[in-house]
């Protein structure tokens, strides 16, 4: 959680703990107060030329993907569902979701996926919402 007048690597949940580097476009919702932040804690902050949404493009893509696929279909009633969403999205993102960049291949497989036999099984996060369909190992 980010407060103003305190250091973000004290802060347990944190996002940015032992993080050294962000990398920020040039939108103005990252204010001078906000950079000062992010720079008093150690964060170096990388700051994308003018114009260039092509050097974002995986940011920009994982942002869409997760506005269409999931927050913009929940009701959220705090920082802590928010979160939780978040979290189990990512999870889905980078285990269970194919991408077509990737030949339909996801991005850190866990061994559930690729066999052709066997009973099929379903996965479920957030409610059902997110699906992951997988055939176990005999």
């Amino acid at each position: 959680m980010i407060q103003i007048g305190r250091n973000l690597t004290d802060s347990v949940d944190g996002f940015l703990v032992d993080k050294k580097f962000v990398i920020l476009d040039r939108d103005s919702k990252y204010s001078a107060a906000f950079r000062d932040l992010l720079k008093g804690s150690g964060v170096e902050i990388v700051r994308l030329p003018p114009r260039s949404p092509n050097l974002n493009a995986y940011a920009e893509r994982f942002v869409r993907s997760i506005k269409d696929e999931c927050l913009n279909r929940m009701i959220f009633f705090g920082e802590r569902s928010l979160r939780k969403a978040a979290r189990e999205y990512a999870a889905h993102y980078h285990t269970e979701r194919n991408h077509q960049g990737l030949n339909n291949r996801l991005i850190q497989p866990d061994g559930r996926e690729g066999l052709t036999r066997g009973e099929i099984e379903c996965v479920q996060r957030l409610g059902g919402m997110l699906r992951y369909y997988f055939r176990p190992a005999a």
